[in-house]
């Protein structure tokens, strides 16, 4: 692949990373509360996203489009638990507007152990099937047919790279004094807003995954 070609790729990837989705939302809410905590997040997060680009290089992803139903069931399921995460933060979020004196709890005692943020990004991050199916339709056409193994590796790397350094600069500001100082207020509602929008996508994801499948089977 030419450099020309695999830059390209690169720029379209690192588009649909930093879309608004899931993986953004909850890094920035994180990020919000904690540096630590927002970069174990982006780290679950990215593993999910280097097991999906790993699947679309090496060929694994054209099984998802030859057989949909696989992308409908992690639809219905991953849709349902994105929307459990939802309910909890929109819970923590009302409780904070209840009774502030919550807001001024630790990063560990809102969220958990970091390991715990970056089980959590690694889940959210699986549970959307969005990255597989945009890799499948724009990435996918655009690579070699059977990449050697130092091509894939090098493909890889250049999707890869570029999305977890955008995260991490972006929760890198977003976790600053002065950014964190502007937004601790906005707290509660960071979070009733992060929770609705996660109910919503999640509830989205599964009734599409419902659909496909009634599609596929009725």
């Amino acid at each position: 692949m030419s450099p020309a070609a695999l830059a390209g790729i690169a720029g379209l990837n690192l588009l649909g990373s930093a879309s608004p989705g899931p993986d953004v939302l909850l890094a920035t809410r994180v990020a919000t509360k904690s540096r630590k905590h927002a970069y174990f997040t982006i780290a679950g997060t990215h593993i999910g996203v280097l097991l999906w680009t790993t699947l679309t290089v090496v060929g694994a992803a054209a099984l998802f489009t030859a057989y949909p139903e696989i992308v409908s069931i992690v639809s219905l399921v991953g849709g349902a638990f994105i929307a459990l995460m939802g309910r909890g933060m929109l819970l923590s979020g009302l409780k904070q507007r209840s009774n502030p004196e919550l807001r001024n709890l630790s990063a560990s005692e809102q969220l958990g152990t970091p390991w715990h943020c970056l089980r959590i990004g690694l889940a959210t991050n699986l549970a959307n099937p969005k990255i597989v199916l945009f890799q499948a339709a724009l990435i996918a056409p655009a690579l070699p047919p059977s990449p050697a193994p130092a091509d894939a590796a090098l493909i890889i790397a250049a999707l890869w790279l570029p999305s977890i350094a955008l995260f991490t600069a972006f929760a890198t500001v977003v976790s600053s004094n002065a950014v964190r100082r502007r937004l601790i207020n906005a707290g509660p509602y960071i979070d009733i807003g992060a929770g609705l929008f996660f109910i919503v996508a999640g509830a989205i994801i599964a009734v599409v995954g419902v659909v496909e499948l009634a599609a596929e089977y009725l």
